[in-house]
């Protein structure tokens, strides 16, 4: 309230539910890994300003990852197989599925970034973590005739 401006999750931060960490973010406790909502947290506080900030309602667009479990977990598998992934990738990956995969939000309320081209969401922008990749793979096409692999 008293920064006068919606909150990104990312600007929000608090007590982590899971591991009790005091500095977890809206989205995320880096302490865990647990993926959180900014409503989950205890004694939440703006980023800036350090005041509590207002839980007001919003609409936004929501990437299913519940309803992709299946595809993701067989390609993660099959990619893995062929040596594309980290260990540490595999690690996180595989917590998260066994975990179970959350529906992810890919929109924010924010002035600045990609427009939602979505009647209803003029006012929305789409969340970076959800709009860069889809540039970091596009390139791949410019930059080699492999570009499939990526």
């Amino acid at each position: 309230e008293q920064c006068q401006t919606p909150l990104a999750d990312r600007f929000v931060e608090g007590e982590c539910p899971t591991c009790h960490y005091d500095q977890a973010r809206g989205d995320q406790c880096d302490a865990c890994g647990s993926l959180l909502d900014s409503v989950q947290l205890i004694n939440p506080r703006c980023k800036t300003c350090s005041s509590p900030p207002v839980e007001r309602i919003t609409n936004h667009l929501f990437l299913r990852l519940t309803h992709l479990t299946d595809q993701l977990s067989k390609w993660i598998t099959e990619s893995s197989e062929k040596g594309c992934w980290s260990t540490n990738s595999k690690a996180t990956t595989q917590s998260w599925l066994k975990m179970g995969l959350q529906d992810r939000c890919i929109t924010r309320d924010l002035k600045w970034g990609t427009p939602v081209p979505r009647k209803g969401y003029e006012d929305k922008v789409f969340y970076v973590w959800f709009d860069a990749p889809i540039g970091y793979l596009s390139i791949t096409a410019c930059l080699t005739d492999e570009w499939k692999q990526w």
